[in-house]
């Protein structure tokens, strides 16, 4: 009696050891969870979504289009970070490229040396950085900057300074502050300064006498009155004219346009007016 009291005893023990154990365990478990955010009472339940499979092949696709770029020629990749710098307008180390644009400056040196000598790319020793011609930061520099230029000064040598330049141009000229003309032979535009010092009333009187002054209708005269105030006519009408008498040019009388005749081969689409074709060539 005694032995089956201790077995049962034991087997008591070992059930409370046995349930201890599992709301050990139980706890742990519900403290490990992460917390999720609280739900409203009458929100529905969302099923857990089921862990997705990783894709291999988008990693493949990068990989490729990494291969891609630095197995492209040396102006493809330069015009790659140029393109970054000049849009953002920051410095960026060789990693930082790297991690953007893909190019591996570091392990590229011709890359590399061609950056570094680019005139629009500015290397500090660590970091790289658009450069453009002119270095300015607002629409109040362009204008002090357009004004050292009383002669003119081409659009294309400002237009890369900052990312707003072109828009800040056109509200100078809207605000009477520069002219922007285009130049005919070159074409392309140039912007002027307006001097503000340069802005006079003049009398009605005073404009009426300038346009009452009579101009020489010969051009061998204009020429001569250029002369008497110091100014170098960009011609030399007396010269042509003796030149073109020594050697007896003439000018070339123009050409007659031929008439084109009509025969008897000629599609008409007159036909119901006879009295056009009465003289036909056979």
């Amino acid at each position: 009696m005694d032995l089956k009291d201790s077995l049962s005893r034991f087997k008591q023990q070992q059930e409370r050891c046995q349930s201890s154990l599992a709301s050990i365990a139980a706890n742990q478990a519900l403290t490990s969870k992460p917390k999720h955010r609280a739900q409203p009472i009458n929100a529905p339940s969302v099923p857990a979504r089921p862990s997705q499979p990783i894709k291999f092949s988008n990693d493949t696709e990068r990989l490729q289009h990494i291969n891609s770029i630095r197995k492209s020629p040396v102006g493809a990749q330069m015009k790659l970070v140029i393109e970054l710098l000049y849009k953002t307008r920051q410095a960026f180390t060789a990693e930082q490229i790297n991690e953007t644009t893909y190019v591996d400056i570091h392990g590229n040196k011709a890359v590399f040396d061609s950056l570094r000598n680019n005139p629009k790319v500015h290397y500090d020793g660590r970091r790289f950085s658009y450069k453009s011609k002119h270095d300015l930061k607002g629409k109040d520099q362009l204008l002090v900057l357009i004004r050292r230029y009383a002669e003119g000064l081409a659009v294309v040598e400002i237009k890369d300074a900052y990312p707003t330049v072109m828009e800040d141009l056109q509200a100078l000229k809207a605000a009477g502050e520069v002219w922007l003309l285009s130049n005919m032979d070159s074409q392309e535009d140039i912007v002027y300064p307006n001097d503000p010092k340069a802005k006079i009333k003049v009398d009605d009187d005073l404009k009426q006498l300038f346009r009452d002054i009579e101009l020489p209708r010969d051009m061998v005269d204009i020429e001569k009155e250029l002369h008497k105030n110091g100014i170098k006519p960009m011609t030399n009408t007396a010269k042509r004219r003796a030149a073109a008498q020594i050697d007896g040019v003439k000018p070339k009388p123009k050409a007659k346009k031929k008439q084109r005749e009509i025969t008897k081969r000629t599609k008409l689409t007159n036909a119901h007016l006879p009295e056009l074709f009465e003289n036909l060539n056979t």
